[in-house]
């Protein structure tokens, strides 16, 4: 891990101030929420945007609603090197998920004014709008709307009497542009992040250059069994609906152990649970399941998916209830890091004498959607005791500081090394990846 007051190319106290003066703006008694189209959202692209602007960066909000500040290259039509994350919040959340990623990328571009380096390529860093879930039941909207993604059925979502489109113009996007808007000068996209896991810490190392980022399927199961007195029904005579749900539980986690003990990324949870009729004096005549299922590689996921169905029969035939197939609502492939990317941002790692190691991301993030359009990659800095999505999630400002570092190497390396690639860059991948 970093040493505090190591000597680094970037300015740690400019770091700590703008991840300082975000988590200011929270709801009163509620620290750290700050939420995408809630009144004290444009109070933080405010904060932002006053930031870009004193670094020198032209700033703009896109059709997506995604802020963005703009250094222009020397080299004009050469290109974008993008650098991001995000500034809202979950409710009562951390202050460095995401914002951490924005304000190291902020560094980067101060670092190079400082310098007086001038870049061949555009430099532009983004706080993508809404990364987390947000009240319209979606998430990674300004990431899905800057590849193109963002389905258009998506702008009739409504929260009370707000649609997304209407919460798109409040953050000063135009929706009826967002298929014009899909960008394609954008050369490479890189992400810093918080690990929101224990592995950095535990194992001491500065960075983690994340390889891919796990597919998320979630799979929903429903249990049918027979309300009966629970007082006078034989325990021999019941059809138990939630005593069947139960095996499952255990079921899915025993499988999810069995496929996480191998070289790949595996995770699945219950993470929904109900029954019906809920009464203390009922037995359960219905439970339903809803699984959260994460894979680094699609084969293990095909894997655990067909090992349940199995799971599930098994358990019906047992305790005479009737268990349907398991329904997936959700299936989202992994999304692989670019490797010329990961390449760069491990020579990054030795240039800013950062100790690194590569690994997967559990959680989805606005990389995966970036994929979509360009070449995409991210680090993680360290969390203590691995806590996010909660006031108590912490990352070091000297660890921060380090991935900033890295970032800075990592781009002044692609403004050289990119233009012996082809301005394509890689060919999109079909990714669908929720947040979280």
């Amino acid at each position: 891990m970093s040493a505090p007051g190591i000597n680094l190319p970037v300015d740690p106290a400019r770091i700590a101030a703008v991840i300082d003066g975000l988590a200011a703006i929270t709801e009163p008694g509620r620290p750290y929420t700050r939420r995408a189209f809630s009144p004290l959202y444009p109070a933080g692209r405010g904060f932002l945007r006053e930031r870009f602007e004193a670094a020198g960066l032209e700033t703009r909000i896109d059709a997506g609603g995604n802020l963005i500040g703009r250094r222009p290259g020397k080299v004009p039509g050469l290109g974008t090197i993008m650098l991001g994350s995000h500034s809202d919040t979950v409710p009562d959340g951390g202050r460095f998920d995401g914002i951490a990623g924005v304000a190291a990328a902020l560094e980067v571009a101060r670092s190079l004014a400082d310098r007086g380096v001038a870049l061949d390529h555009d430099l532009e860093i983004v706080d993508f709008l809404a990364e987390e879930v947000s009240i319209f039941g979606v998430s990674c909207i300004g990431s899905r709307g800057m590849a193109g993604v963002l389905p258009e059925e998506w702008l009739s979502r409504q929260s009370g009497e707000l649609t997304l489109a209407d919460g798109i113009r409040q953050a000063g996007g135009d929706p009826a542009q967002l298929a014009a808007g899909a960008r394609t000068d954008i050369r490479a996209f890189m992400e810093l992040h918080i690990e929101q896991g224990r592995v950095l810490e535990e194992e001491k190392f500065d960075i983690g250059v994340v390889t891919a980022i796990a597919g998320i399927t979630r799979i929903e199961i429903v249990v049918d069994g027979r309300a009966d007195h629970a007082g006078t029904t034989p325990m021999g005579g019941r059809v138990d609906a939630l005593a069947a749900a139960a095996r499952l539980v255990t079921g899915v986690e025993a499988l999810a152990k069995s496929l996480a003990g191998g070289r790949f990324h595996f995770t699945a949870t219950v993470g929904e649970f109900s029954i019906e009729p809920n009464a203390a004096n009922v037995v359960p005549s219905r439970a339903r399941l809803l699984i959260d299922a994460r894979a680094e590689e699609r084969t293990m996921m095909e894997l655990f998916a067909n090992s349940l169905d199995q799971l599930a029969g098994e358990i019906a035939r047992e305790t005479k209830t009737t268990i349907a197939a398991p329904r997936r609502i959700s299936d989202n492939p992994p999304t692989p890091a670019d490797r010329m990317l990961v390449g760069v941002l491990d020579a990054a790692c030795v240039t800013a004498g950062a100790s690194n190691r590569r690994m997967v991301s559990g959680a989805g993030h606005d990389t995966a959607w970036m994929a979509r359009a360009t070449r995409s990659a991210m680090i993680f800095v360290p969390c203590r005791d691995g806590r996010s999505h909660a006031p108590e999630e912490w990352a070091e400002n000297d660890d921060i500081a380090m991935g900033a570092a890295v970032l800075l190497h990592a781009v002044m390396q692609l403004d050289r090394d990119l233009q012996d690639h082809d301005p394509s860059g890689q060919e999109p991948r079909n990714v669908i990846q929720e947040s979280g």
